[in-house]
């Protein structure tokens, strides 16, 4: 039985394990998807050698970027992200040394989920955060031909503050990515901090969060008349490109 799994910690209850055990069981797939909390990357050495029949694996937090020094090789994309969440792992022979190559399906899953709702007037973004979320949004929008510009709380190099987000900036940016925590549950009353007022019918919002299926940022836009959608597809669609970035 081929064998596929999730490092992280913690871990608690995994989307991934839950969606490829089903889809396992439903394509008759002779393969089983496993957890494996660890407490230091540096234990994904042990679990290569603990489990032989391993042929792929997701990085959740906090190993996306700690992992990248263990690999043999990284994707392009995942390098311009600094993140790493597929792992393939390449073998030639039976005896062959294994060779294990990082990729980022956010970048994948995003770009495919936005692009259906992209209109010739989105040309700019405003990427909400800056985290590692917000770097696979900026490297998708960017294949999709959007310059983009983060907004952070706090002044930082290369970004602007939600304090600056003036009535010019959200006439020319007409797309707008949360890439923050901000409006997931619990906190289903809190969201990002822009002059909702300004939002109209050009202006595109997209949320990263899915838990609640519509945030308050939506639902604001929503109310001005913009496109929004949530992240759930993107979820789907970034867990369809691990399945296919490992049987390439």
């Amino acid at each position: 039985m081929d064998k596929y799994g999730l490092i992280g910690y913690p871990l608690g209850h995994s989307f991934s394990k839950t969606f490829f055990n089903q889809k396992f069981v439903d394509e008759n797939i002779d393969a089983e998807y496993v957890n494996f909390q660890i407490d230091q990357i540096k234990e994904l050495k042990n679990i290569i050698q603990d489990h032989p029949d391993l042929n792929g694996l997701n990085v959740t937090l906090p190993y996306k970027t700690q992992v990248i020094p263990l690999l043999d090789e990284i994707d392009e994309d995942a390098k311009a992200i600094g993140a790493v969440n597929v792992i393939k792992f390449i073998r030639k022979g039976r005896s062959g040394k294994l060779r294990l190559k990082g990729f980022n399906s956010d970048i994948i899953g995003f770009k495919k989920s936005i692009s259906p709702l992209l209109d010739p007037h989105h040309k700019k973004a405003l990427i909400l955060g800056t985290g590692g979320a917000s770097l696979a949004v900026f490297q998708g929008l960017k294949h999709l031909g959007i310059s983009s510009t983060f907004v952070a709380r706090q002044a930082k190099d290369a970004c602007i503050t939600y304090g600056e987000i003036t009535p010019p900036i959200m006439e020319e940016y007409t797309v707008i990515v949360n890439a923050t925590p901000v409006g997931m549950y619990p906190h289903i009353n809190e969201c990002p901090d822009i002059p909702y007022d300004l939002l109209t019918p050009r202006h595109l919002l997209y949320d990263l969060l899915y838990n609640p299926d519509e945030t308050l940022f939506m639902k604001l836009g929503k109310e001005q008349g913009a496109t929004v959608k949530n992240g759930l597809e993107m979820l789907l669609l970034q867990a369809f490109a691990s399945w296919t970035i490992w049987g390439e």
